[in-house]
């Protein structure tokens, strides 16, 4: 069995060289992708370089906007709608440990257990709401995903002087809510499914290569969104069902064993 254990550990790393070189890689095969994309789309033309990147930084400030008015605004309203004992600056306060760890992750499945210990000891909902609430929302409430990919679809099109006509964007709406549903609980995997929306309104799904250098920053503000709405939903249903007990006072990093 030692030569077979040998020849299966020598493979193993192999590959996780392989996986190592490319992620090493990564950032001048993205500079190389945007580089042959905008060449292609400006030429040799300076000011229309800068065009696309001035649009592409518009771009960004709107999907930056509209995921911190989700973060700040939607989510808190909803949930003093529903909740009036859990206040605005209390929620963020229990939630602050999870929305760092998404935030530094960009993954929901990673943030799961601490976005657990958060809602249920910072927050009060009991283990058998969070439980059973959090794993789903964690694989289906992509919130920021589907904000995001709407955004990237009409932004691509108007870049490339391309019309949406109103049925173009219902499609691009009910398409982005059901991708990123599907969407994986992963860094990165709503550019995946941009894919299937661009295609679903008959656009080149090449082009999502324009915004790939701007893909992670908001990334990371996309997870926050998602913790922050599996938080308020959590708290909402265990709000209707008796089973939230909010600890007034209670200082967030006790939970984690961390002196302030």
């Amino acid at each position: 069995s030692r030569p077979v254990q040998n020849l299966v550990d020598g493979a193993m790393e192999v590959f996780l060289k392989m996986v190592d070189l490319v992620m090493q890689a990564a950032p001048f095969f993205v500079f190389a992708l945007l580089a042959g994309v905008v060449s292609k789309m400006a030429g040799d033309d300076i000011g229309k370089v800068l065009e696309i990147f001035k649009g592409l930084s518009w771009y960004s400030l709107v999907v930056l906007f509209g995921l911190l008015l989700m973060i700040f605004v939607i989510y808190p309203l909803i949930l003093k709608i529903f909740v009036k004992k859990i206040p605005y600056t209390g929620f963020f306060k229990a939630m602050s440990p999870a929305q760092t760890l998404a935030f530094s992750t960009s993954s929901s499945a990673a943030t799961l257990p601490v976005t657990m210990e958060c809602v249920e000891n910072n927050l009060g909902v009991d283990k058998k709401i969070s439980s059973f609430v959090l794993p789903i929302g964690a694989t289906v409430n992509m919130d920021g995903t589907s904000l995001y990919q709407a955004i990237a679809v009409v932004f691509l099109a108007q870049m490339h002087m391309i019309d949406l006509t109103i049925t173009q964007q219902l499609i691009v709406v009910a398409t982005a809510t059901l991708a990123s549903i599907g969407s994986a609980a992963v860094p990165s995997a709503g550019l995946v499914m941009l894919i299937i929306v661009l295609d679903s309104v008959g656009l080149n799904p090449a082009w999502i290569a324009i915004i790939f250098p701007v893909d992670r920053i908001l990334d990371m503000f996309r997870t926050v969104v998602n913790v922050t709405g599996d938080a308020t939903v959590s708290s909402i249903i265990a709000d209707g069902e008796g089973m939230l007990h909010y600890p007034e006072g209670k200082n967030p990093s006790n939970t984690f064993e961390v002196e302030s």
